[in-house]
C-alpha cells in the first residue's frame, strides 16, 4: 500500500500536512527538455530502470502488484534494464539502494512504499539528472524538477467491494484488518461501510489494527477475533494478505482481496477485491521520462487518477461465486456514478461515529480532502488506532 506506508508515531502526526494536495505545485510549468542550466531533462538518456519495494514480490498485495507492472516495463522497453529490490526498508537502506541502482544505469527510480518518500527526495537532490517517483505519498514542499509523487483512488473500488460484501452477508457483520491509520487507510475502510451500507443499511464494519503492515502472526489473531464476533465477510488493509485471506477461507467466510488478486486463495469465499493494475501508469511515466518530457509533466507533481479523472490503476478484481448478478449490476451503476461530478462514496451528509456532520448534505468532496480523512464514519467499529 500501502498507501503508503510509514511506521511510528512522529510519521503518524504528519499525515494531515502530508496531504495538503492543494498547496503543491510542481516545479515547474515549461515542458522544456533541458533544465534551467542548460543540461539534458533528467532521465532521458537511462539505461535502466529501478523499483524498490518494501516487501517481497510474492506476497499475494502491494509489493506483488509492484513487481507485476515491473514485468509490464521489462516486455515494453526491451532495450532498458528493470532492476528489482524487494524488502527494502523505509529508513537509509532505501537511499543506498537506489545509489546501487543509479551506478547500474538507473536514471529513472520508482520508490514505491509511503515510507520511501525521504530517501527518495534524498537521492533526487544529489543526483539532479535522476528521476525519482514515488508511490503514495505526497510532497508537501517545493517539488523538485526531477522528483513527484503518483497513486490511484483507492477508496473508489473499495466502495463497490463494500457493496458485494453488503449484499452477501448473512450476520450483517464485516471485518476490516488494517496497520495504520493514515488518511487512505481511513478512507478505505470509510468507503467500504458506506458501499456495504448503501445496498444493506443494517452493514456495520469492525476494525482491528496490526500496527504493521505484514505480520501473519498479528494478522491472524486479528482475522481470528473477528470470525469470533460473528463477522462473516473479511477483508484488510495490508500489505501481505494470504494470512487473512487464508483464515476466512478456513473459517468458512468470504473475502474481498486487496492489492493483488489472491482469489486463488480462497475458491469458495472470494467476492471481489480492489487491485492494483500498475502496467499502464508505469508506462506512461517511463514513456515520459525517456521523451525528455519529465519536467512540468504531470508526474513532476502529486499525480492522483481517479474515475472522474482518468483510469484508475486502482480496480475491481473478479467475482466470485457468491456475487450475484443483481449486485454485480449495483456495482457497474455505482462505478458509473462515481465517474461523474456528482459521484463519490463520501457524498454528503456524511456523519463520524460519534453522529457529527462531517461532509454536509450534498457536497461532494474532493480526491484532496478525501486524501486527508481522518474519522471513522457512522456504521464502523472500533477506535481509530493510536
Amino acid at each position: 500500500m500501502s498507501i503508503r506506508h510509514s511506521t511510528g508515531r512522529t510519521v503518524v502526526a504528519t499525515f494531515a500536512l502530508a496531504l495538503a494536495l492543494a498547496g503543491c505545485s510542481s516545479a515547474t510549468e515549461s515542458s522544456d527538455s533541458t533544465d534551467s542550466s542548460g543540461s539534458s531533462a533528467p532521465g532521458k538518456d537511462t539505461a535502466a530502470v529501478g523499483f524498490i519495494m518494501v516487501g517481497p514480490k510474492d506476497d499475494y498485495g502491494y509489493n506483488q502488484a509492484v513487481y507485476e507492472g515491473s514485468e509490464v516495463i521489462k516486455k515494453e522497453f526491451p532495450d532498458l534494464d528493470v532492476l528489482t529490490a524487494e524488502n527494502v526498508p523505509e529508513d537509509d537502506t532505501a537511499a543506498t539502494t537506489m545509489e546501487q541502482m543509479i551506478d547500474k544505469g538507473a536514471k529513472l527510480i520508482f520508490a514505491t512504499s509511503y515510507g520511501h518518500l525521504d530517501a527518495a527526495l534524498k537521492v533526487a537532490e544529489e543526483h539532479p539528472d535522476v528521476v525519482v517517483v514515488q508511490q503514495g505519498n505526497t510532497i508537501t514542499t517545493d517539488i523538485p524538477k526531477n522528483a513527484g509523487t503518483y497513486f490511484g483512488t483507492v477508496y473508489e473500488p473499495m466502495y463497490l467491494a463494500g457493496i458485494a460484501a453488503g449484499a452477501s452477508t448473512k450476520s450483517d457483520k464485516l471485518g476490516y484488518v488494517y496497520a495504520f491509520p493514515i488518511p487512505q487507510t481511513i478512507a478505505n475502510i470509510n468507503a467500504f461501510e458506506r458501499g456495504a451500507q448503501s445496498v444493506n443499511p443494517k452493514a456495520e464494519t469492525i476494525t482491528v489494527s496490526t500496527s504493521s503492515w505484514c505480520d501473519p502472526g498479528k494478522q491472524q489473531a486479528a482475522a481470528e477475533s473477528l470470525l469470533s464476533q460473528g463477522v462473516d465477510v473479511l477483508t484488510q488493509h495490508q500489505d501481505c494478505t494470504a494470512t487473512v485471506i487464508q483464515a476466512a477461507e478456513k473459517a468458512g467466510a468470504m473475502t474481498v482481496g486487496y492489492h493483488a488478486d489472491a482469489s486463488s486463495l480462497a475458491p469458495k469465499g472470494w467476492l471481489t477485491g480492489a487491485v492494483w493494475d500498475w502496467g499502464p501508469l508505469y508506462t506512461d511515466i517511463v514513456k515520459t521520462v525517456v521523451a525528455g518530457d519529465f519536467i512540468g509533466s504531470k508526474f513532476n507533481d502529486n499525480y492522483r487518477v481517479g474515475y472522474k479523472t482518468g483510469t484508475n490503476p486502482f480496480v475491481l478484481a473478479k467475482y466470485g461465486p457468491d456475487v450475484t448478478a443483481d449486485t454485480q449490476a449495483k456495482i457497474d451503476e455505482a462505478q458509473t456514478f462515481l465517474g461523474t461530478d456528482k459521484g463519490s462514496p463520501f457524498v454528503g451528509p456524511v456523519k463520524d461515529q460519534s453522529g457529527a456532520v462531517k461532509i454536509p448534505d450534498g457536497t461532494v468532496p474532493s480526491y484532496a480532502d478525501n486524501d486527508a480523512m481522518d474519522f471513522f464514519v457512522e456504521g464502523v467499529v472500533g477506535k481509530l488506532a493510536q
